[in-house]
């Protein structure tokens, strides 16, 4: 039977150190997010369908997935530094492969890479950045990566459409700066005073992420929240095109971009703006914006008011970010280090995983139904869930910190 040890704790790290590691969460979500705008540009060049896209995002999806049943265990075992150098480099070769993508194969590929280098990041990455941070820091680390990650989420959207937007030929440009930002990550992590975990026998095998019993209900209440919270930013984005189309006859790349972008930069916004608040009141936020996101989403369909549809993606925005940043807080706050990769990748999976079934559902149910049935139908099933697991989740935390 393999024991674990504890990891030797990391000395302190100064406020340049824990934003360098924080920066590489930037790199990786900027450069994920990217392509984004670029879609139609490859749909003409290469020539595929929307049904071919669907199978795209997917591959996105499957490469996260597998990354997050390893990469925080592995973490965990090795050390931070260990798992996100090798991420940063897979997120390089993902960019290289956007620029030479002729195919639809080499997308799938490209997506792929970066879905892995996204899974390493949210749970090796996230982690490093709180762990520099050392005990006393918890609160604002937490809040630190929360925010590297939607900025970077945010980030990438906007560059490729304003890229696309100046030019016939974006591709080079976009993932020529994604490349560059990696880069100087991966630059960043030298010399960072991550602390190696001591030796264990064993390999981390692919498995189910898991946290010991007595914290399951903490990463269980962030994910209550933080689930319908990326779901509803991945619901709104995926009819993004189409709404954006019924309300405003226009889907430019600029103006798809700079949506996807108000979004995250919400997401941003609101964490700042809101960091000082309790857990179970960023939850209940968090519910609140998500539940009006999907309202907003009704509506627009109902109006074709465009106006209603950018309410909608800064809805879902707040939504998304505070619930991510109540399950983090709830994570640095309660996991011990040598097991706090492996709680955020338990986080990062019970939130991508419904994501990833209501974009793809959406998609052929838009192609079934249409889009006013479609949306009304799936934004009426995830406000109702998000609603009934915002309220449990806000109790349980609103009775641990009465009872402390």
């Amino acid at each position: 039977m393999t024991t674990r040890t504890a990891p030797a704790r990391s000395r302190a790290a100064s406020a340049w150190q824990i934003s360098r590691a924080a920066w590489a969460v930037t790199a990786v979500f900027a450069l994920s997010n990217s392509p984004t705008p670029l879609y139609v540009y490859w749909q003409d060049r290469i020539g595929f369908s929307s049904g071919t896209l669907t199978v795209i995002f997917a591959a996105y999806i499957v490469g996260l997935v597998a990354a997050l049943l390893v990469a925080g265990r592995a973490a965990d075992f090795y050390g931070r530094k260990r798992v996100v150098v090798p991420g940063i480099l897979v997120a390089l070769a993902s960019a290289a492969l956007f620029v030479v993508a002729e195919s639809v194969a080499v997308l799938l590929v490209a997506r792929l890479l970066v879905g892995i280098a996204v899974g390493i990041v949210v749970s090796a990455g996230m982690a490093a950045v709180v762990d520099l941070g050392g005990e006393h820091r918890r609160h604002l680390t937490s809040l630190l990566a929360s925010i590297a990650m939607v900025f970077g989420a945010g980030l990438g959207p906007l560059l490729g459409g304003v890229v696309h937007q100046v030019t016939q030929a974006p591709v080079l440009p976009v993932f020529g700066i994604n490349a560059v930002l990696l880069l100087l990550a991966l630059g960043g992590y030298v010399g960072l005073p991550l602390a190696r975990s001591a030796p264990t026998a064993g390999f981390p095998w692919p498995r189910l992420p898991s946290v010991p019993e007595q914290h399951r209900g903490h990463v269980s209440g962030g994910a209550a929240v933080f689930a319908p919270g990326l779901t509803a930013t991945s619901f709104v984005l995926s009819l993004g095109p189409s709404l954006l189309v019924l309300a405003v006859g226009n889907t430019s790349p600029l103006l798809a971009g700079g949506a996807a972008c108000v979004m995250f930069m919400a997401a941003t916004g609101s964490q700042l703006a809101l960091t000082k608040l309790p857990v179970h009141r960023l939850f209940a936020l968090a519910t609140a914006g998500t539940v009006l996101a999907v309202s907003a989403v009704v509506m627009t369909v109902a109006t074709k008011d465009a106006w209603l549809f950018v309410a909608a993606a800064v809805f879902a925005g707040t939504g998304q970010g505070l619930g991510q940043l109540g399950g983090l807080r709830l994570i640095a706050h309660h996991v011990d280090g040598n097991r706090r990769a492996e709680a955020n990748a338990a986080l990062n999976i019970s939130a991508y995983l419904p994501a990833a079934i209501l974009t793809v559902a959406t998609g052929y149910a838009v192609g079934q139904w249409g889009m006013p049935t479609a949306a009304t139908t799936l934004a009426g099933i995830l406000g109702a869930l998000a609603l009934a697991l915002g309220i449990a989740s806000y109790r349980r935390s609103s009775e641990e910190r009465s009872g402390e």
